[in-house]
């Protein structure tokens, strides 16, 4: 079979299909290889293999050719199709290659220079304060006892001799979920669930987050931390209490502290105090720190009131026991001389890393 030379118009001048595709696929490698960049190579892929490109517009004019040529035209255009995929092909390898050769030169490490230094966290000063109070009460054969943070009513108030009437119960000071359930006020639930247990004696202290509707200031949060304190035991007495609180006062701000109990009101501890340790900036003597007075506030305790024990399966007339509660944001601020308990909470680097 003779293939006829099929002529197409091209710029005013006639000439043959071959010599077409001949002239798209040099112009095509020649683009190819003048580019720089990947999107130039697509536009020119576009360009020449797209739906509207060069040899789409050579394959919609084959209706022209007659049928017995159009297998010869199709391999030619197919060849030309191929030769130019191949040329893109290569040009985008050694594109890849050398952008990826240029990223590594970019990242590239010397063995030989110093290692940058990396910040290394620290523990917050309510875990320092924290972490103290637990060893010093360990050591005292105390063990830590944790709870859930939100509470059933009856744990957090009804077994702690407050009544439904209470005003430690008016909704301004506690947040409740629903008429049952509150976000606990107190670690002190935590000590009702453990003497429910019944495995006595009980020597422990449970520290936690609690909640109240505090409005925000230097003392207060509407959520900070408490560790409270219960000894239950036969013939468990007041100076069993006042003898450990010494021993805890003078381990944590020095041999020198004094106490001094204040008869005071709890409704689940009868009777009650609150405990004062001398100032230990100034010894007692007096000063800004201590508002001229050479004491200083931290905690409450008292002996557990008889109902408390009795609706916790306890019997009262055998056993006995003592409770104490400090705020550890209190004890954080006075041992490390900080004014506004906010600072605790407001994560400034420049403040935490002091500690």
């Amino acid at each position: 079979m003779v293939f006829q030379a099929h002529t197409i118009e091209s710029g005013g001048m006639t000439i043959t299909m071959k010599d077409k595709l001949q002239q798209i696929r040099e112009e095509a490698i020649r683009q190819i290889e003048a580019s720089d960049v990947p999107e130039k190579l697509n536009d020119v892929r576009v360009r020449f293999l797209g739906k509207k490109g060069e040899l789409t517009a050579v394959l919609k004019g084959m209706k022209d050719v007659s049928p017995e040529d159009r297998p010869k035209i199709g391999q030619m255009v197919n060849e030309t199709r191929e030769a130019i995929e191949n040329v893109l092909s290569e040009r985008k390898q050694k594109m890849d290659e050398a952008l990826l050769e240029a990223r590594l030169a970019g990242e590239e490490i010397d063995v030989s220079l110093p290692a940058r230094r990396s910040g290394i966290g620290h523990r917050h000063p309510n875990t320092i304060a924290l972490e103290e109070v637990e060893r010093i009460f360990v050591g005292m054969g105390y063990e830590v006892v944790e709870g859930p943070e939100v509470e059933y009513d009856e744990y957090n108030f009804a077994k702690l001799n407050i009544p439904a009437d209470h005003p430690a119960k008016d909704e301004q000071d506690t947040f409740y979920i629903n008429r049952d359930i509150v976000l606990r006020t107190q670690t002190s639930p935590v000590q009702a669930r453990v003497m429910e247990q019944g495995r006595l004696p009980i020597r422990m202290i449970a520290p936690g987050r609690v909640f109240r509707a505090d409005e925000v200031d230097a003392t207060h949060s509407p959520s900070f931390h408490q560790i409270e304190g219960l000894v239950i035991d036969k013939g468990v007495t007041f100076a069993d209490l006042k003898g450990t609180l010494e021993v805890f006062a003078k381990e944590l701000f020095g041999e020198e502290t004094r106490t001094k109990f204040r008869p005071h009101h709890f409704p689940f501890t009868e009777p009650s105090a609150e405990v004062d340790v001398s100032c230990f900036k100034c010894g007692g003597k007096g000063c800004r720190f201590c508002k001229g007075s050479g004491w200083i506030e931290i905690l409450g305790c008292g002996m557990v009131h008889p109902h408390v024990l009795e609706m916790c399966g306890i019997d009262p007339k055998i056993y006995s026991g003592f409770a104490f509660g400090v705020g550890l944001e209190r004890i954080a601020l006075l041992k490390y001389e900080i004014d506004d308990m906010r600072l605790l909470y407001e994560n400034d680097i420049r403040f935490l890393k002091q500690f």
